[in-house]
């Protein structure tokens, strides 16, 4: 096992759906506060560890603690929740799975979460009609009068998985984005110098639209913004090869571009040049679709020099997502081996 297999379990672990990511919040203020000058956080809920150096080079570092999941919407007669979803959850992976519901109190209910139609094959010539969120609701097994004095419209429901080492591989739930947060964490671990100013910042609601990262990325004013995030691997069946974007076991991504933003040029070369330079196993992504933090913070002010790390996963905004146990370690060493000459860099177009 790998030295930060506790930390990580630790992370994926934890609940923080959008807005709620008050245990992260605790967990990642411990961790960084030995590693850092100062930790604070802002109005929407970051946690900023900054890090002192030189005043003209600045280097964000952005990792988002929140997961998808649901809130509490209604709560019918009989005491069973209805959802409201947050992030984007594919609806076909959810029924049957166990959740846990958090209170406004911090009490913990498990659940089962189910669907609102009769179970079983469709009768002959029916074609069976795909799930939607609608259709979705929370068994507690407890009565309808239990269910309203504890629970109340608002408070989230998370999956409930725990974190496993299967061989070279992790499996968890939330290991989007737990990964970023871990390898930000453990690559100022691994840093043996540095010249930058480096903000570790761990932000909130990007499953929602990368709220946090926008204000933080605005506050922060950074020279250079680097996202950690996991990307899909679809190097499973089902899929094409030139399909497959990234490979899981084929070490740390670098993004050239998602369709929120593109990547600069020059930082890529340099995070290629220290990866060959290292030794470090690493592929280029290029995402069809989606997006990570560095897409709000490039755009900030008069603009800022923007890439994204990307860990290969299988399954993301599934109850199982899974990443190569060798991918998280290469990231972790790209970063740290950035950070450290980080002010040598020149990305101007």
């Amino acid at each position: 096992m790998a030295t930060y297999d506790a930390l990580f379990k630790r992370l994926t672990e934890a609940r923080g759906v959008p807005g709620h990511e008050e245990q992260l919040r605790r967990i990642v203020a411990e961790e960084l506060r030995p590693l850092v000058n100062e930790t604070r956080v802002d109005a929407l809920g970051n946690v900023i560890g900054t890090i002192q150096g030189s005043a003209d080079c600045r280097v964000m570092l952005a990792a988002h603690m929140d997961e998808v999941g649901f809130l509490v919407k209604f709560i019918d007669d009989n005491g069973f929740l209805r959802l409201q979803p947050l992030g984007g959850i594919n609806v076909t992976h959810m029924p049957g799975q166990r959740v846990l519901v958090t209170t406004e109190s911090g009490q913990v209910l498990r659940g089962a979460l189910q669907l609102a139609r009769p179970l079983g094959p469709p009768a002959p010539g029916e074609t069976p009609k795909p799930p939607a969120y609608a259709d979705l609701f929370v068994d507690l097994g407890i009565s309808a009068n239990a269910v309203k004095e504890a629970v109340q419209i608002g408070d989230f429901v998370t999956m409930d998985r725990t974190f496993e080492v299967l061989g070279d591989a992790y499996l968890s739930k939330a290991i989007d984005d737990r990964v970023g947060v871990l390898i930000m964490i453990e690559a100022l671990r691994a840093m043996r110098s540095h010249q930058a100013t480096i903000y570790a910042v761990a932000t909130v609601q990007e499953e929602v639209g990368v709220r946090g990262a926008a204000v933080s990325g605005y506050a922060l004013e950074p020279t250079v913004v680097i996202a950690i995030d996991d990307t899909p691997a679809r190097d499973h069946p089902g899929g094409k090869p030139e399909d497959n974007i990234t490979t899981m076991g084929g070490g740390v991504a670098i993004k050239l571009m998602d369709t929120s933003f593109i990547s600069n040029p020059k930082l890529v070369r340099h995070f290629r040049r220290i990866a060959e330079r290292e030794g470090i196993p690493h592929q280029l992504e290029i995402l069809p679709f989606g997006g990570t933090d560095a897409s709000a913070v490039q755009r900030a002010r008069s603009g800022v020099p923007a890439i994204t790390l990307s860990i290969p996963c299988r399954y993301a905004h599934t109850p199982n997502e899974m990443a190569s146990v060798t991918d998280v370690r290469a990231a972790i060493d790209l970063l740290a081996r950035y950070l450290e000459e980080a002010h040598g860099g020149d990305y101007r177009l």
